[in-house]
């Protein structure tokens, strides 16, 4: 006999209920600004409070639950692509800023792409739960590194597949927990699976038998934890110390839509870092992405000449972003290098574009037409390009969301001559607005930090403006959309972290062919059962 309709039904709405909830919470585990973090704790019943890398455990398990619920792989899939799209909803919906306010596309038509966007990403969580749900292994500790295996899997999915875009990757969340000590020897995509593991062993704990069976089953995760603690005490530094740089860090905070106004935006820019730059003292001055808004050609009459002769002498050093090239070259989006005693200028050109943004994927110049953005189709930079050297010091700058490739940054460590001692990144975030895009960029950047014991300078246009040491802590910050100048020291390192030595040379296969080695191992199990 069938069970009533209504029987049948709620179960079902409580699967999607908790999974959208749980969701939502891993989203809130990461780098939200702290007013809306705390609403969304106290929605839950939680008291707010930092850090809280915990809850996106929490969150995790929960979804765990939900899997562990039931048989079916298309509820499985339903589950993890509702948690997928809750999360990633919650992690890039500040991208409906740029389409609508700034890029002129409808409201109706953004909200619809910021949606898209967030829930075709979630297909592939959708798929590891569906595959987990389908596989289950019914001894739990091969369950719990099964599922981990599969989260890894759809995280590296994201993360490099179609240009990748890993924003708000699972493993950013542990950047101040104890997980955060394995950044050096793992990177944030080793975090990503061990946070998956924890979250389904303590599930598992949680759903044990006795107290007894809880207890045995905490105690992995607890040795998880605590193992960076134990490591950190008397162990020395994987990097070290090679000298410090005074630095004078630029956010001129230009409005977006007025910032490639010729007669707005571009003269006010020109004229306050013309300003800034020449009244430096430090050894270093950077501006951020786009400081100088136009192409060299295009600048008042010697603009250019007076930047170089500023820098042309003395013990002082630019960073400059600025678009460079022709028409008939085509344009990169690049850093611009002026020291004493060059011949010609240093320049970095961005090689990891931004799709929409500065190229335009085939097949979709229709939704670039509707969009009003300008410098919209770039030619990409080298992948390794050498440092700027300065002061005894290799700075390697990236742009923008560079720096979310970890695995493309480390290319450069595989080469002694291009290994950097400080990571310079410039932006322009206000294509974003205030919103959560800001401390989710100095949260990814923190992670880098820590990833390859390597400071991590930013300057942006509208913040957040920073500098991040080794460790992963902000040394000092300037306040957001506020027009100012950040003085201070960074202090370079050398030498390279077990992740840096590993992924420079191997890339991420080693985690690629780990996570499917065990579930070809899980389906081998399976098929043997049948």
């Amino acid at each position: 006999m069938n069970p009533p309709k209504d029987q049948s039904r709620w179960p079902t709405l409580a699967r999607m209920a908790v999974a959208l909830i749980a969701g939502g919470a891993q989203a809130a585990s990461m780098a939200w600004p702290m007013s809306f973090q705390a609403a969304y704790l106290q929605l839950l019943g939680l008291h707010p409070g930092q850090p809280v890398w915990w809850l996106q455990l929490l969150a995790l398990a929960l979804l765990v639950g939900v899997l562990r619920g039931t048989r079916s792989w298309r509820q499985a899939a339903l589950s993890g692509w509702l948690f997928g799209t809750a999360w990633l909803l919650g992690s890039v919906g500040w991208t409906f800023v740029s389409l609508h306010t700034y890029g002129g596309l409808p409201a109706p038509l953004a909200a619809l792409a910021v949606l898209g966007l967030s829930a075709l990403l979630a297909l592939y969580y959708a798929a590891a739960c569906a595959i987990f749900v389908a596989l289950m292994p019914a001894y739990r500790p091969w369950a719990a590194v099964v599922f981990a295996a599969l989260w890894l899997l759809a995280e590296l999915m994201r993360g490099t597949w179609l240009t990748g875009f890993g924003w708000g990757a699972s493993g950013y969340a542990q950047v101040d927990g104890p997980l955060a000590g394995y950044a050096p020897w793992l990177g944030v995509y080793g975090l990503c699976a061990m946070s998956a593991w924890l979250a389904i062993t303590l599930a598992h704990a949680w759903q044990g038998g006795s107290w007894r069976d809880r207890v045995r089953g905490l105690a992995a995760p607890l040795v998880l934890l605590l193992l960076p603690f134990a490591y950190s005490v008397g162990a020395p530094e994987l990097s070290t110390a090679s000298g410090r740089l005074s630095v004078t860090l630029l956010q001129g905070n230009i409005a977006q839509d007025e910032k490639f106004q010729a007669d707005s935006g571009v003269p006010k820019a020109l004229q306050w870092y013309a300003e800034q730059m020449k009244n430096s003292r430090t050894a270093l001055v950077i501006a951020p992405e786009t400081a100088i808004p136009v192409l060299p050609q295009q600048l008042p009459p010697d603009y250019w000449e007076a930047l170089q002769q500023r820098f042309g002498t003395g013990q002082q050093a630019a960073l400059i972003g600025s678009p460079l090239g022709n028409y008939q070259q085509g344009y990169t989006n690049s850093v611009v290098g002026l020291k004493p005693g060059q011949a010609q200028p240093w320049r970095y050109d961005k090689q990891h574009l931004v799709p929409f943004g500065e190229f335009i994927p085939p097949f979709f110049k229709w939704f670039t037409a509707m969009m009003n953005i300008p410098l919209g189709d770039f030619n990409r930079g080298a992948v390794k390009q050498a440092p700027f050297e300065w002061q005894g010091q290799k700075l390697a700058p990236n742009i923008c969301y560079e720096d979310l490739f970890g695995e493309e940054l480390a290319l450069q460590f595989a080469d002694p001559a291009l290994t950097p001692s400080i990571f310079v990144n410039v932006s322009n975030l206000a294509w974003f607005g205030n919103s959560l895009a800001m401390d989710q960029h100095l949260q990814i950047a923190r992670l880098r930090a820590k990833e390859f014991e390597r400071p991590i300078v930013l300057a942006t246009n509208t913040g957040v403006t920073a500098i991040v040491d080794h460790r992963g802590a902000v040394v000092v910050a300037a306040a957001r959309d506020t027009r100012t100048v950040l003085v201070g020291e960074v202090e370079g390192r050398s030498g390279v972290t077990p992740y840096v030595w590993w992924v420079s040379r191997l890339g991420l296969w080693p985690l690629w062919l780990l996570a499917l080695g065990f579930v070809l191992l899980a389906l081998r199990a399976k098929l043997r059962k049948r």
